[in-house]
């Protein structure tokens, strides 16, 4: 099974890489955003269809990963031979956004490449599914960041061997004015905690302009925690939880996160084939419900899974409960279990970015009003999709694919 991790054709202009190649020395906006006002998540809802597609901001990792599916991973100081190779672009920023513009956003990117075969290759992958690739910064000498990805057929795990990218971006490379143009019509922030320095400068600026973030929190990070205290939204990876808090079990560690973090409307956590699972903050106070325990109310959720079904689906506590947890405190809010889609051993071929295709999913329900109850299952399926071919972008769905249309 997946972890939990889709319109029209987008047609954004793309500038020549030469032109690219001259801003060496500072993001150059090479096609400036129009101007248009600010709408809130909710005011997304509720637009209409011919609306503008809502914009998506990252900053993060973008990258070459070379990927090598194998029969079986080696042992130390063997000599094996690849089943099948392919080089494609990587990177969580990279992915996730990929994955939103292929499902209907608009999505431009903070990074930063080399003047090499490899940032060209990124420069132009990116361009060709749609992403503003405007604010990436060409560095003419160095090295594109690169991953390389061995991918055990029999386990159907990966391991990832990554170098990153020299020079690296640095906060003083983002003018005021730069930073203002990506930021303008942004409906929301994503970032996946890398290029730390400038993320902060990036999400004190959305913060101000009361953008929502959304933080991809995949292991404890430097500048992790700065960021935060930023966030609107947080999806976490299965150990992420309980490390940053300390925690005893998974959903103690979740009600610890939202009363450590009072600003983040919702949390989840990809469980891998287990689905995922998701607290969210009740707007109104519940202070004269009755308590509820966080471990009980997920093992009641845990029985209520049919365990028959292939397709993902969602699974909800009542709303508005006070959901408490030992030694932490309690919180407003409910609980919601979301399951994988269950694929035939046969179609399940690599799991590599299935998190920033659940992701990119993410950042496509909020952008359009999804309720909790349709968004998961349906990053779910997204992310499903993307696990049947080789590679993080591979076999990513588009927004008119037929497995979506119930969604």
């Amino acid at each position: 099974m997946v972890p939990c991790a889709c319109s029209q054709q987008l047609q954004l202009p793309t500038a020549p890489l030469h032109t690219l190649h001259q801003a060496a020395r500072g993001i150059l906006p090479l096609h400036r955003p129009r101007r248009r006002p600010r709408r809130t998540i909710a005011a997304m809802a509720s637009a209409s269809s011919s609306s503008p597609d809502p914009v998506v901001l990252g900053c993060g990792g973008i990258s070459v990963d070379y990927l090598a599916t194998v029969a079986s991973f080696p042992n130390p100081d063997d000599k094996i031979r690849s089943l099948e190779l392919k080089v494609q672009g990587g990177g969580n920023t990279g992915n996730a956004l990929t994955a939103a513009a292929r499902l209907g956003l608009r999505p431009r990117i903070i990074s930063k490449v080399a003047n090499d075969a490899q940032g060209r290759s990124i420069l132009s992958e990116l361009e060709a599914d749609g992403v503003d690739t405007s604010y990436i910064l060409v560095a003419e000498k160095g090295n594109s960041p690169f991953t390389y990805i061995i991918v055990d057929e029999q386990t159907k795990t990966r391991t990832c061997i990554h170098t990153p990218g020299s020079p690296p971006l640095l906060p003083e490379e983002l003018t005021k004015e730069n930073l203002s143009s990506a930021l303008d019509g942004a409906d929301i922030v994503y970032f996946d905690v890398r290029l730390h320095d400038t993320a902060l400068l990036v999400a004190e600026e959305a913060s101000q302009r009361k953008i929502p973030i959304l933080i991809d929190a995949e292991r404890k990070r430097e500048g992790l925690d700065e960021l935060l205290n930023f966030a609107s939204y947080v999806v976490c990876s299965a150990k992420f939880p309980q490390a940053w808090t300390g925690a005893s079990s998974m959903p103690v560690a979740l009600v610890s996160m939202l009363s450590r973090l009072p600003n983040i409307k919702f949390v989840i956590v990809t469980l891998g084939e287990k689905g995922c699972l998701m607290i969210e903050r009740s707007m109104t106070d519940a202070s004269e419900a009755g308590e509820i325990d966080a471990e009980a109310l997920f093992e009641s959720l845990e029985k209520k899974v049919d365990q028959g079904s292939t397709l993902p689906k969602c699974i909800a506590s009542k709303s508005n409960l006070r959901i408490s947890a030992d030694g932490v405190g309690s919180i407003s809010g409910r609980l919601l279990l979301g399951t994988a889609e269950v694929l035939p051993p046969g179609e399940l071929i690599d799991t590599t970015g299935a998190g920033d295709a659940f992701i990119g999913a993410v950042l496509y329900g909020l952008c359009t009003g999804m309720s909790p109850e349709r968004m998961l299952p349906f990053a779910a399926q997204v992310a499903g999709c993307g696990c049947r071919g080789l590679g993080a972008r591979s076999t990513l769905p588009h927004r008119k694919d037929p497995r979506l249309a119930g969604y």
